[in-house]
């Protein structure tokens, strides 16, 4: 825009160029480290997810055992842990 008294365009400060400041190193170095912490807790993550559903899968055979026996049954809560138990019925179903 020309200035209206002497038809020159006004100058605007000139700023010196940037210089890489430390603030920026220790924020590209913070980022980095992000990244790792952020892979870390991903395979972490990743190893809770898969395993999850097999130790969900176990605990409710479990329970399924014992309200079966107990609670069907009207068997004694101690019988469920012993293998004689599991044993006996597994010869009743395939009559070995």
């Amino acid at each position: 825009m020309l200035d209206q008294d002497t038809n020159v365009v006004p100058q605007l400060p000139v700023q010196p160029p940037k210089q890489p400041q430390p603030q920026k190193q220790e924020k590209q170095q913070s980022k980095e480290k992000r990244k790792l912490r952020r892979r870390w807790v991903r395979i972490v993550l990743w190893i809770l997810r898969a395993l999850l559903v097999p130790v969900l899968c176990v605990a409710a055979v479990i329970a399924g055992l014992y309200i079966g026996y107990v609670y069907l049954g009207h068997k004694q809560s101690a019988d469920v842990w012993e293998w004689t138990t599991w044993r006996h019925l597994f010869d009743l179903v395939f009559g070995s």
